[in-house]
């Protein structure tokens, strides 16, 4: 069939489109059955990057990422490397609604909640790092909770598997992410690693208990300079009925520096299973550590300041790919 969107009732290879459920910057999602009656969902890469090299490696790289993971946490893949008409991905319908759309209903959740969910996240990015695949664009949008409390993961598509070589493309920058939950070493243009997804899974984790995420501003950038540079908030001073073992857990996942942080989701998953247990004194955190691991990251006293003209187009570039993705 041409190329270009697709509609309710068109026929892609074996699949039937039922109905258009996501549009974004670099991809159209749709609600799709395939044989057997199966619903899947098909994620359509637009046709105006797959004339990209890079983004062609780009598409196929989150082909195999997807490929290698098997947990009831992430998405599955159900692609088995058929012929076809053009490029996609066929993963599995997952019928729940977003975590964004779970706190805008409930605003703060109840502790035992917000740490299920919490603890799920981090099951299912402990396998995926085991299997040294890192997420790097953790957020609301990006989890979907069912009807009977199941949490999963979707969206590897800025994924990085350990060991790949770095690819660069024109619709891509390696500060990929959104600001909200990005990490300082993502604002800083690092690739990113498994404790950038701890840091995203503590600013999660703050967001679910406090009903706001750590850090807001009039535009990213300056949300960006925030994860960088700003204290983080105290949990239990936005709301003291929030206990201090849960507290301590965040902020050691927000840690500015990523060697202070969980070196990966499994540790963190550790803690959040035995959160009622832990001794808080065994954990640094507070003012001094936030000092501490911003004068060590080289005591930046703005972002702006201290990021290069060259940092600073890239981030340009990352807003304006960053808005499209989040208004479309």
């Amino acid at each position: 069939m041409n190329a270009g969107p697709l509609e309710a009732g068109d026929v892609l290879d074996q699949y039937t489109i039922l109905d258009a459920i996501g549009h974004g910057a670099f991809s159209d999602v749709y609600l799709a059955e395939g044989p057997g009656n199966r619903r899947v969902v098909i994620k359509v890469p637009h046709d105006a990057l797959m004339g990209d090299v890079g983004a062609f490696d780009r598409f196929r790289r989150e082909m195999e990422i997807v490929g290698r993971l098997d947990h009831p946490g992430i998405q599955h893949s159900f692609d088995l490397g058929e012929n076809r008409s053009r490029p996609y991905l066929v993963l599995e319908y997952v019928e729940g609604t977003t975590l964004r759309e779970v706190e805008r209903q409930a605003g703060k959740l109840p502790i035992p909640r917000a740490v299920d969910i919490a603890t799920q996240l981090a099951a299912a990015m402990a396998h995926a790092h085991a299997n040294g695949i890192s997420h790097r664009d953790l957020k609301p949008e990006n989890v979907l909770v069912t009807a009977d409390g199941r949490v999963v993961v979707t969206d590897f598509g800025i994924a990085l598997m350990a060991g790949a070589r770095r690819l660069t493309w024109r619709w891509l920058t390696s500060t990929m992410g959104t600001p909200d939950y990005m990490a300082p070493e993502q604002v800083e243009g690092k690739r990113g690693d498994a404790r950038t997804d701890v840091y995203a899974l503590g600013v999660l984790l703050f967001e679910m208990l406090a009903g706001r995420v750590p850090w807001e501003g009039d535009n990213p950038l300056a949300v960006m300079a925030q994860h960088v540079n700003a204290p983080l908030p105290s949990l239990r001073e936005l709301d003291r009925h929030i206990p201090a073992p849960l507290e301590a857990i965040v902020a050691k996942c927000l840690r500015k520096n990523p060697d202070e942080r969980y070196a990966d989701a499994s540790e963190l998953q550790a803690d959040l299973e035995s959160w009622q247990d832990l001794d808080v004194s065994t954990f640094a955190f507070g003012e001094d550590a936030v000092r501490r691991s911003v004068r060590d990251r080289g005591g930046l006293p703005l972002l702006v300041a201290g990021i290069s003209a060259g940092f600073l187009a890239a981030s340009a570039l990352f807003v304006a790919v960053w808005y499209l993705a989040a208004h479309h």
